[in-house]
């Protein structure tokens, strides 16, 4: 083992946190936690694992649940189709594989939906491969430690840290190695305010001894983020209100909402657009910009305004739409936005 790879293991040892997917050889449990893990926090997607792990315990199990069930159980996890693709995945393995996940790196990249760094994490911990799992953490520790001046996201870059990942990993217990330099990343060398102070590696690390620490890594790639401007209606009556569900042009697709109408860009006079098709009678009681919530994605942030249609008489909803109780959550998957209006400002309806 290198001083570099020894070095961060003796860390390891004194300051990995008690993570349960950690404690299991089980490929199953171990594949979840690292798709729930896919941009998200330990401290947020803990409860999940523990959810998919109590109702889902097998990838049978997992396979045989419907779309919306699952959906339903990563709401408010956001990046939805992670929870379609190992719902498609479970089932590939179930009929393909019958039930068992391949033993290898090079078998488990022929799954669909299981991409290089996935394959890597469960070769590497579920079968002990020796096999570099580089993940964002990893990136920023060996860019910053060797000097990496390639940025992160390029191809080469890429192939530069996966080589020296490749190349520091031990013929021992290289499951042990990979998880050293994960949490190495996640707790001590992060992306801001890294611990450089009490740092074990301090004295061969490249970017301290250059005073490059702010300035590594580098990306090259900038997400390019748009924005988008939904206006939800609480539509409701005396005993329920209605929701639809997302086609398949949506990140939320197959998942429920309240009707909304959609625009690219702001509207300059403020007027309030509610689709004609609706056929809303003239008797609704209207009261506009109940909230409006700024909501965040990687990729577009998303300026949501809900407005309150209060229904006097009887009414025949659009195609699509859905009558649910007002006294009860709806046992769908709706997405966080969605959950969090009703949660503040319908409560009163139990919703």
């Amino acid at each position: 083992m290198t001083d570099f790879a020894s070095t961060i293991y003796r860390w390891y040892t004194q300051n990995a946190r008690k993570l349960p997917w950690r404690e299991t050889r089980e490929p199953y449990l171990i594949w979840i936690s690292e798709v729930i893990l896919q941009q998200t926090r330990v401290d947020q997607g803990m409860a999940y694992y523990h959810h998919f792990a109590k109702n889902y315990p097998t990838v049978e199990k997992l396979a045989s649940a419907t779309e919306e069930q699952i959906l339903k159980s990563w709401q408010g996890l956001g990046y939805y189709s992670r929870a379609r693709n190992l719902h498609a995945t479970a089932q590939i393995i179930v009929k393909e594989y019958k039930g068992k996940f391949p033993a290898t790196y090079s078998g488990l990249l022929q799954l669909k939906g299981i991409g290089p760094y996935t394959a890597a994490a469960i070769s590497s911990f579920a079968y002990r491969e020796k096999k570099a799992v580089v993940d964002g953490n990893v990136s920023r520790v060996i860019s910053r430690y060797f000097g990496i001046e390639e940025p992160i996201d390029s191809t080469t870059g890429k192939k530069l840290i996966q080589a020296i990942a490749d190349e520091h990993i031990p013929e021992k217990r290289p499951d042990l190695f990979n998880q050293s330099i994960m949490e190495f990343g996640a707790l001590q060398c992060t992306p801001k305010n890294p611990n450089c102070r009490d740092c074990p590696l301090q004295t061969g690390c490249f970017a301290f001894r250059h005073k490059k620490v702010d300035l590594l890594p580098i990306k090259d790639k900038k997400t390019k983020v748009s924005s988008l401007f939904l206006h939800y209606f609480f539509v409701s009556d005396s005993t329920k209100y209605y929701i639809r569900k997302r086609g398949s042009d949506s990140i939320w697709k197959n998942m429920y909402e309240l009707p909304c109408t959609a625009n690219e860009k702001e509207s300059k006079t403020g007027k309030i657009h509610i689709d004609k098709n609706w056929k809303i009678p003239a008797s609704a009681t209207f009261r506009f910009d109940v909230a409006a919530y700024r909501h965040q994605l990687s990729h577009r942030t998303i300026y949501a305004q809900f407005s309150e249609i209060r229904l006097s008489r009887k009414f025949k909803p659009p195609q699509g739409w859905i009558g649910v109780a007002l006294n009860e959550m709806p046992d769908v998957a709706i997405p966080r936005l969605i959950e969090r209006f009703l949660e503040e400002h319908f409560s009163s309806h139990g919703v």
